[in-house]
């Protein structure tokens, strides 16, 4: 039972996604502008405005974490791109099980990284005018090896590996669009992989075993981003689907800080939970998955 949880624990480790993300630092120096001293105040006005335009660009998020949104172009006919690489650093803990044995299963952090082997995290976005291209892309491999409990499988070793990939495309307009505040509707579509595989070493009685999980489910969402300062803004997110059509239910939401480092450089920190309910084929998955979030927007154009 201890392997059966064993294995269990690093097949839904990859619920997870780990990568490296990408982080700039740029010092900024305030200055003081006295209306009666200094000429360029309308001039200095208006580089502000434009900080703020490009910081609500860079702070909203779409399926995921750090990801783009619209800027001050939003009604002009170009097309504008922005890549947001970021690290997400969650728990997990749910219920995992097949052909009709469950397991509960607890992951801290640090259990994750401790069996993380390779990943890749990040979102990207095109637009022009009021339509939002987002798509969010999050792909991870674990693996762990143990001493199997039962001394009559005659195996020393059990290597457990796992993989997971998960691929959100969606399709948005922009509802409202003011300086302070822009509200945007998405619906699309949430691309699930999970795999696992055991192998026994040495493997005498040929228990080795791989299975794999696929499914799509439809969702629908928006994100709501305030702009406070010419150099911070926060944006709040969310999503829900499945239905029955892959998952049982499938959403999240969260909320992202962005602070301008530079006019198309925007640093962010937040908060992510995502929750999945799947049943299928004798196998359950229903997890949560939520922690602290960091990245960094690019705007490319």
């Amino acid at each position: 039972m201890t392997l059966i949880r064993n294995a269990a624990k690093a097949a839904i480790l990859g619920m997870i996604l780990y990568s490296t993300a990408l982080f700039a630092g740029n010092t900024c120096r305030a200055q003081s502008i006295s209306l009666s001293e200094n000429k360029d105040l309308p001039i200095k006005l208006d580089h502000d405005w434009r900080d703020v335009f490009a910081l609500a660009d860079a702070a909203q998020s779409s399926s995921a974490g750090p990801a783009p949104a619209d800027s001050s172009h939003s009604n002009t006919p170009e097309w504008h791109f922005d890549v947001s690489p970021y690290l997400w650093i969650p728990g997990v803990h749910g219920t995992v099980g097949s052909l009709g044995r469950d397991a509960s299963v607890h992951a801290t952090p640090r259990d994750l990284i401790s069996n993380f082997r390779f990943g890749l995290m990040g979102a990207v976005e095109a637009r022009r005018k009021w339509l939002l291209l987002p798509l969010d892309i999050m792909w991870v491999r674990l693996g762990d090896s143990k001493a199997p409990p039962f001394p009559n499988l005659q195996a020393t070793e059990a290597d457990v590996k796992a993989a997971e990939f998960i691929l959100t495309p969606k399709v948005g307009i922009r509802l409202l669009n003011e300086e302070k505040i822009k509200i945007d509707a998405l619906t699309g579509i949430r691309y699930w992989h999970f795999s696992e595989n055991v192998q026994f070493v040495p493997s005498n009685l040929n228990l080795n075993f791989s299975a794999s999980q696929d499914w799509v489910d439809p969702i629908v969402g928006g994100r709501i981003t305030g702009v406070f300062t010419p150099k911070i803004a926060i944006t709040v997110f969310g999503d829900i689907g499945g239905w029955g059509t892959g998952s049982q239910l499938d959403y999240q939401f969260g909320g992202v800080l962005g602070y301008n480092i530079k006019p198309k450089w925007t640093l962010q920190a937040g908060y992510r939970y995502l929750f999945v309910d799947y049943r299928s084929g004798g196998s359950t998955i229903e997890m949560v998955t939520s922690g602290p979030l960091i990245g960094i927007t690019f705007n490319i154009k």
